[in-house]
């Protein structure tokens, strides 16, 4: 399965979004802590509104550490709402059925990544339940938004 992952970090170097969902199971389930909980399509929309945001800007990833359930990666671009420059270290965690991956869990300190995409405003709250709930707020609205305009 080593091959599955290093395909969908391969896709998502060069914001290829649909060879990311080639890697997913329709079934899959993502997780992580801006997004909480995505299924299936609407899993696979956020990577391709990830990927659309992102084209002609200055975004980058690097991944390492692949094995057969889980891989490091790192990413690297400006926060666009605050011009702010991130650089977030990510653990994922795959699951897989029929050769595909069916869960996709990605870990992060989500506290040092509101720092850094928010300086202050992130430094004070971005530890808070708040925060966490009014960011995935924030985030599921943008995937609404983006899904109604692409559907």
């Amino acid at each position: 399965m080593k091959e599955v992952i290093q395909q969908f970090y391969q896709s998502f170097q060069q914001l290829d979004a649909e060879g990311m969902v080639k890697c997913y199971h329709k079934e899959v389930v993502f997780e992580d802590p801006t997004f909480g909980r995505l299924e299936g399509v609407r899993a696979a929309n956020m990577w391709r509104m990830l990927c659309d945001s992102q084209k002609g800007r200055d975004f980058a990833i690097k991944y390492t550490k692949v094995t057969e359930d889980s891989a490091y990666w790192e990413a690297f671009y400006t926060f666009s709402p605050t011009g702010r420059k991130v650089h977030n270290k990510i653990i994922a965690q795959f699951e897989f059925k029929e050769g595909l991956i069916v869960r996709h869990t990605d870990f992060f300190d989500l506290h040092r990544w509101a720092k850094q995409a928010m300086g202050f405003k992130g430094a004070i709250l971005g530890w808070s339940e708040y925060f966490k709930k009014k960011l995935r707020q924030q985030t599921h609205r943008m995937l609404e938004k983006y899904e109604q305009r692409h559907s």
